[in-house]
């Protein structure tokens, strides 16, 4: 006989913890299913152990543009220190807490990986050989997130490459690494593993990094990059890997013709939906590619609207905050509320947190023309703000916006420097509640802060 419950959510990470509680908070019996540690990728192998690992280096480079504390700084990072903190914040890898956490929020955890075999059916088996059958009388919801996606180099995947989880979990500093990529991942961890005291090389195929951000973005970034020693290599790729046996030191040749030598290899080149091993047929739909979805985040082509996915899974918008956004409108939406996602489409904040950090919430200059808005952009070097010297002698920085001119409000918002993140909420309220600039002229930042540039931003723009 098959076990019943309102809900059943396979996948327990970011998206799929918020899905289920939400939906037990309105009184419903949820299911959570997962077959590696509840928490998911953010808590152990992304988002938390890689801040963890990067803080140290910015604390340092903040030091060092503080007068009278950078003559004070002698030696390097402890590395040891690090790594056993980002242990202590990972939980060593163990997820007791967030099972306690399960458990009181009313959830019903289930061991093993979860698959659809039919409508509202879902088949879990765990990793002893036993099986359990689920079946939910509401909905099942689909959250199960995204993997690395490796690319078709010659000799790649049998080198062992590091993906983001071994690139968040080494226990050692490599002497030497090279990445591929250049997206927030990779330059990420190209940023932390170099404070850490490794040699590090950066290999990416385009011509600049950060290409989703505004240009300038990625220019400043790899200026940070290399600034800390990091070697960037831009408009090159990667033809051919060598690593014997699959470990030791691996041999990477470019597509100019250099070869680098490395102890280890970070692939970090985009993640692919985790949809291969659902059971999509069963219900209609195609595995190895994003679950589409409406507003709604139920699946399209599914009778009877019970199947929602949330999260990297139906390929909206693959960072960890939004879909925690879209899971809190599943669980409302099976809960019996009216709700719908916008937010993942319109109002994404993004923050990379390399030194100086990168920001950004709604679009660039390019999509918003490219969307066919009446684009005027406004652009201030964060040295301007005396609240940016008061942080330290040195630092700067680059803010833009991109306003709608037809309506007077912003749709998209871009920062670089130093802790640039923590300005980034001001503007995704701004862009999310459409606040006329009108109104946002009359919202005073205090003095002296960084924030005093959005007054600087509003003058140059005419107010």
């Amino acid at each position: 006989m098959a076990e019943a419950f309102d809900v059943v959510v396979i996948g327990a990470g970011p998206a799929g913890e918020v899905a289920g509680a939400r939906a037990a908070q309105a009184g419903l019996s949820v299911a959570l299913v997962e077959r590696e540690l509840l928490g998911g990728e953010c808590s152990y192998w992304a988002c938390v152990p890689s801040k963890v690992l990067l803080r140290p280096g910015e604390a340092r480079w903040l030091a060092e543009h503080a007068t009278g504390v950078r003559e004070t700084l002698k030696g390097a990072i402890d590395a040891r220190a690090v790594l056993a903190y980002r242990d202590s914040m990972v939980s060593n890898y163990q997820d007791d807490s967030q099972v306690k956490w399960a458990e009181d929020a009313k959830l019903k955890v289930v061991r093993g990986t979860g698959r659809l075999t039919g409508p509202r059916k879902v088949r879990v088996e765990g990793k002893d050989g036993s099986a359990r059958e689920l079946e939910a009388r509401k909905a099942v919801v689909l959250a199960t997130g995204s993997q690395p996606r490796i690319p078709d180099v010659s000799g790649l995947k049998e080198a062992n490459p590091w993906d983001n989880r071994q690139g968040t979990a080494s226990k050692e500093v490599p002497k030497r690494l090279v990445v591929l990529g250049g997206g927030a991942v990779a330059v990420e961890l190209a940023q932390a593993w170099r404070v850490l005291g490794s040699e590090v090389t950066l290999v990416q195929r385009g011509k600049g990094l950060l290409s989703r951000m505004e240009p300038f973005v990625g220019e400043q970034v790899a200026q940070g990059l290399r600034d800390a020693g990091v070697r960037v290599l831009l408009g090159v790729t990667a033809t051919r890997v060598h690593r014997p046996g699959g470990k030791g030191e691996v041999t990477v040749t470019l597509s100019n013709d250099e070869e680098v030598r490395a102890d280890e290899i970070l692939v970090a080149m985009g993640r692919v939906p985790r949809t291969d091993a659902l059971g999509l047929e069963t219900v209609g739909l195609q595995g190895g590619k994003p679950v589409e979805v409406d507003d709604q985040l139920r699946a399209k082509g599914v009778e009877g609207g019970w199947l929602y996915a949330c999260g990297d899974v139906n390929g909206r918008n693959l960072l960890t905050h939004m879909g925690k956004y879209q899971a809190r409108q599943v669980g409302d939406i099976i809960a019996g509320k009216q709700a719908r996602a916008w937010a993942d489409a319109k109002a994404t904040p993004q923050v990379v947190f390399t030194h100086p950090q990168a920001a950004g919430v709604g679009l660039t200059e390019a999509k918003a023309r490219e969307a066919g808005l009446p684009v005027r952009t406004v652009e201030k070097a964060l040295e301007e703000v005396t609240g940016t010297s008061l942080l330290g002698k040195g630092l700067s920085g680059t803010v833009k916006l991109v306003v709608d001119e037809k309506r007077r409000i912003i749709v998209g918002a871009t920062f670089t420097g130093p802790e640039v993140g923590e300005m980034l909420h001001a503007a995704t309220i701004a862009i999310a509640g459409e606040v006329s600039l009108d109104t946002l002229w009359h919202a005073v930042p205090a003095f002296p802060t960084v924030s005093e540039v959005w007054l600087k931003l509003l003058e140059d723009y005419g107010l």
